[in-house]
């Protein structure tokens, strides 16, 4: 079964049979919230009407000693593999559409480097403050973790607090532990506006 976390509880990464993980899925989700609708010359006066959808973009920060070291260290849209090959995006979901996971990063924790002692999972709205947009508008997010092997989701976190005016997300961490690989629910907003910006929260 599943572990449903709170925001930050801890839970030791093990295979349903209490063995060691090869490797793991990290599937992020969200939606669009439904947006207040406004009719008729008000809502065209008021630019009520949304022009953008909602583009959450994922991305993993492997770090040593807790911190980036590199660049090279952000796996995101456009740096789809980590350097080590240990972590691969699998793709940009530009609107959030559809059931299950938006994104996912797969993490193989056997040929993860030693000197990475965590991989932190983030989301930032892309051009949020351009478009004016932020996690209010959110709804449904979560971060899961599964067995890449099995396809079996061993904990998952959902997000459920108001994140008004907030434009980025650190979802969650796995982690070493006295040799154990661990999830931390993090679930932390933020407003930064880009990559860049969340990136420097761990430099």
């Amino acid at each position: 079964m599943p572990v449903n976390l709170q925001k930050g509880q801890k839970v030791e990464l093990k295979k349903s049979s209490g063995g060691a993980l090869r490797r793991v899925i990290v599937g992020l989700g969200w939606d669009e919230a439904t947006p207040q609708k406004v009719s008729g010359l008000l809502g065209t006066l008021f630019g009520v009407q949304k022009t953008h959808a909602i583009d959450c973009d994922a991305s993993a920060f492997a770090c040593v000693d807790g911190k980036i070291i590199s660049n090279r260290d952000i796996v995101y849209f456009g740096n789809l593999i980590h350097q080590s090959k240990a972590i691969q995006h699998m793709g940009d979901n530009l609107t959030g559409e559809g059931n299950g996971d938006d994104e996912q990063i797969i993490v193989n924790l056997e040929s993860l480097p030693s000197a990475y002692d965590k991989v932190v999972f983030v989301v930032n709205i892309y051009q949020a403050k351009e478009r004016n947009q932020h996690f209010g508008m959110i709804q449904n997010a979560f971060i899961r973790v599964c067995d890449a092997d099995t396809n079996q989701e061993l904990c998952r976190y959902n997000l459920s607090e108001n994140y008004q005016n907030m434009t980025a997300m650190v979802f969650g961490e796995i982690y070493r532990h006295n040799g154990q690989w661990k999830f931390n629910a993090i679930g932390q907003a933020t407003s930064d506006n880009d990559i860049k910006a969340l990136a420097r929260r761990f430099s």
